[in-house]
């Protein structure tokens, strides 16, 4: 039985990734972050009784700003591979915890890395990059675009990125860096702007919410199913040597055009309840971000399966159920929503 780690599994990617392994028949191991309150509920379907024999999925409390608790758990359970997804990934918020954005995403990368190599633990390495590394260079973006950076977070995933490559080139490390441009699900969290205005339909729907309030409206984005692009992840560590992939739809559409469709699904009329907040641009904007996907295409066989409109629809639907279960069950909902873009 293969054994995975996963860092960051806690997260909207590391959810959908323990259940992609676990299908495949993965012993799956995640790293979890001490906190005071509950942030399991991505993966808490997935718990097994470690006390009960056949148990396939194990949680270990460990940080990527902590070196020695990385090293113990990599001795200690072995994997097979590692996907590396942890770290602070909210752009807007970079900006104002730049230092911690770039301990965690790129000295975490660091001490990842660095743990695997001493321990001397034969593994395969998946790195979470991101599309944002390429910020105001134009589109379409593949590995070989130049890199123009435009948050603390996209500078950070490009020193990741960089040092995964070195470390690939280095020791001979089996290390593939996805590029990933921008996933969404319905376990999206809530602070980033797509599930904002899937969460505001549902809200104002519900007549719990008069305005969603967003920033730069003509953004363009390429937006897939965080779903299908965990299947690429594992797809790259299946390769007999390490390498860079741009993953994404090739499409791509504005913040605009994404609250119409979410607002129409919900027989509504975006232009009635979005209002612009200048407090949420960004010091530094990104215009257009679109993959091409070409390599990814033949070299891993893999394609999205769910498109842009099928995207937005699904994640709407899911806002509406989960309030309405509130709902049902007396649980006070939350009013108006401020949103970032």
């Amino acid at each position: 039985m293969p054994k995975a780690l996963i860092t960051g599994i806690t997260g909207q990617d590391g959810s959908y990734l323990a259940e992609f392994l676990g299908a495949k028949g993965y012993e799956v191991h995640g790293l979890k972050r001490r906190s005071s309150s509950f942030n399991t509920q991505r993966v808490d379907h997935l718990y097994q009784d470690f006390h009960k024999s056949g148990a396939k999925f194990f949680l270990h409390y460990a940080d990527l700003s902590d070196a020695s608790s990385l090293a113990w758990c990599l001795a200690d359970i072995r994997p097979d591979e590692v996907y590396n997804l942890g770290g602070q990934s909210h752009v807007k918020v970079s900006f104002e915890i730049p230092e911690y954005t770039s301990d965690v995403v790129a000295l975490g990368t660091v001490r990842l890395l660095e743990a695997i190599q001493r321990t001397g633990i034969r593994c395969r390495v998946y790195q979470a990059s991101s599309s944002e590394m390429y910020g105001s260079t134009p589109p379409p973006q593949n590995e070989n675009t130049g890199f123009h950076p435009r948050s603390p977070y996209a500078c950070a995933k490009v020193f990741a990125h960089c040092v995964t490559v070195n470390y690939r080139e280095s020791y001979g490390m089996h290390a593939s860096c996805g590029i990933l441009f921008n996933h969404e699900s319905p376990r999206r969290g809530e602070t980033f702007v797509t599930r904002k205005i899937t969460r505001a339909v549902a809200h104002i729907r519900a007549g719990l919410q008069d305005k969603l309030y967003l920033g730069n409206l003509d953004a363009r984005r390429d937006w897939g199913f965080a779903g299908d692009y965990v299947a690429a992840m594992w797809a790259m560590l299946q390769q007999d040597t390490g390498g860079d992939y741009a993953i994404g739809t090739g499409e791509s559409h504005t913040v605009a055009e994404f609250a119409e469709v979410a607002f129409a699904h919900g027989g509504l009329d975006w232009r009635e309840y979005v209002e612009i907040d200048p407090r949420y641009y960004r010091p530094a904007e990104v215009d257009d971000l679109r993959a091409d996907a070409s390599k990814a295409r033949r070299v891993l066989g893999w394609e999205p399966r769910v498109g842009f409109s099928e995207l937005v629809r699904m994640m709407v639907d899911a806002d509406m159920r989960a309030l309405r279960h509130k709902l049902e069950g007396g649980i006070e909902a939350v009013g108006t929503v401020a949103s970032e873009s």
